[in-house]
């Protein structure tokens, strides 16, 4: 009689449930036993995680464990155990490094000394918010748009998506010009101002909003100092 196996676990979960997807998707709300199985890889991947958990107990023992003895469960070879701790030892490295200081944004200025760098030799435009916590720490800054401004009008949603899944409580806005006009056009207002009604409605302030230079200029326009969009 032939003896039969049930398939791998990883065969009957949706991709969407996946280990590698959950951590393409967000690492942060993973479990222990999908971030080891997305290391592990392989059809596998899923038993051999559990098989870890069991030997080991827990994820501190894991860390803990040689290579030789990463090894030793089965399913874990050579090349798998050194990757394990490669990532592990990442992660332990990257807990002890101090914090870096995060830049304060208290002046266009200073915000202008972030996004000029980032945008004025782009070739096509990019539409930018720079994400700050109550104390206007920057948190991130993140690409919204790559394209045309003239349409995110339509797509307001869009600009505090990142927001809200960051906790930021305020954002500076910002887009390039490729030419070396920095002018802010009718539509960079009107996008301007729709975009500040939405974040009353959210509770998100919107600081300000910087036209940056292209052809490897530093210029570039707030739009709050020059009186457009903004209440104040």
């Amino acid at each position: 009689m032939k003896t039969t196996y049930p398939p791998p676990v990883l065969r009957t979960l949706p991709l969407r449930e996946q280990p590698g997807a959950r951590v393409r998707a967000d690492s942060t709300v993973c479990t222990t036993l999908e971030l080891l199985a997305s290391i592990i890889g392989g059809p596998r991947q899923i038993e051999i995680a559990q098989q870890l958990l069991a030997h080991f107990g827990s994820l501190p023992q894991i860390f803990a464990a040689s290579a030789r003895e990463l090894a030793d469960p089965d399913g874990i070879g050579p090349t798998t155990a050194a990757r394990l701790k490669a990532a592990l030892e990442l992660g332990a490295r990257l807990a002890t490094l101090p914090d870096e200081p995060r830049a304060q944004i208290r002046s266009p200025h200073d915000a202008a000394q972030i996004l000029i760098p980032l945008l004025n030799r782009q070739e096509q435009e990019h539409f930018v918010a720079v994400l700050l916590d109550t104390r206007r720490y920057v948190i991130d800054v993140v690409t919204i748009y790559i394209g045309s401004t003239n349409q995110q009008v339509l797509r307001v949603a869009e600009i505090f998506r990142e927001a809200i899944r960051r906790n930021a409580t305020a954002l500076v806005l910002a887009h390039n010009h490729p030419s070396s006009d920095c002018d802010p056009s009718p539509e960079d207002v009107s996008t301007s101002r729709a975009i500040i009604d939405a974040g009353h409605l959210l509770d998100i302030d919107i600081v300000d909003h910087l036209i940056i230079a292209g052809r490897g200029l530093s210029k570039y326009v707030s739009l709050r100092d020059r009186g457009l969009a903004f209440d104040d």
